[in-house]
This record gives C-alpha cells, structure tokens and sequence, in this order.
C-alpha cells in the first residue's frame, strides 16, 4: 500500500536537489512526478502524465458507477413493467448494468480529461507563482523517514500534506 506525499519547492534547483535525495532513499523515480507552471524548466525532473494531471481517474470511476446503477435500474424497472421476455429478466438486468459501466465510464472520461485533477487545486497559488509541486508516491511505512528526510534536508521545500490513499492507476 502507499501513500501520496505533496510537498512545494521554490525553483528547478530546489526540485533537482530534492529528486536527488529521494533517489537516494531508494524511491523509484517512477514513483515521484512534479508539476509546474508552463514557463518554469522541469525537464530535468518526472514530469507528471495526464492521470496526474488531470481527473480521469476519478471520473471515470464515478462514470462507471452511476452508469451500472441507472443500466440496472432501468433494466429492472423494464423487467417489472412487462417489457422483458419472461425467464430473461437476470440476464437483461446484468447485460444492461455490464453496458451502462461501459457507457458511463467512456462518457466521463471524455468530461475527466479536460478537468485538472481536483486533487491539486489547493496547490493551484502555489503553481501559478513559479512554485514546483512534488508527488511522490511511497510505501506507508516510509512516509515518516521520507517526510523528515524532506523537511531537514532540502532547503526551502514546504510539505504540503499526505493523501491517505492513492488512485489505483496513479
């Protein structure tokens, strides 16, 4: 299991220093992305990708919930109104919920993609001031030595939070 540990650092020498030092630890930079305001240089560092930046994730998951529940629904409201071939009413309402997940989940994607992840707008401020945001993603057990390791070694970095759990295709 891991968690999300955000913090803020001040410029791309800042970043570098602190992408340095979480190699150090042992955290894979696969696990580590940061995102800026388009003008500052973040070449050198983990960019994140369109699942960090945006909400897919997110929507898609709730697309694909309200989906299935209203395909079930429906399906059952038509089973119970006579519109279903008797002895077919399980099938129509599993087929129906299988396509209403499908439907809900491409339809929200579409919306989630132009969304910025709803997760980072506290950092919004920060971000727009030339300020780089640091994710990384570590093991629960680590997130006290890493967190310490942040505060008393990169100068000028802010830790921000933690989230208590991470999307499941971060």
């Amino acid at each position: 299991m891991k968690r999300r540990l955000y913090f803020l650092t001040p410029d791309n020498q800042t970043a570098r220093q602190a992408h340095d030092r979480l190699l150090l630890s042992r955290i894979p930079e696969k696990d580590m992305h940061v995102i800026a305001r388009e003008d500052v240089d973040t070449t050198d560092l983990p960019q994140a990708n369109l699942l960090q930046k945006t909400d897919l994730v997110h929507a898609m998951q709730l697309g694909g919930t309200i989906g299935g529940l209203l395909g079930a629904v429906m399906a059952a409201v038509a089973s119970l109104m006579g519109w279903v071939a008797i002895g077919l009413e399980g099938m129509t309402i599993l087929s129906t919920a299988i396509a209403g997940v499908f439907i809900g989940t491409v339809s929200a994607s579409m919306i989630g993609i132009n969304i910025p992840n709803t997760r980072h707008a506290r950092f919004q401020n920060e971000i727009h001031q030339g300020k780089i945001l640091f994710i990384v993603d570590i093991p629960v057990e680590e997130v006290d030595r890493i967190s310490e390791m942040v505060s008393s070694t990169v100068p000028n970095s802010d830790i921000q939070g933690i989230d208590p759990t991470i999307p499941a295709f971060p």
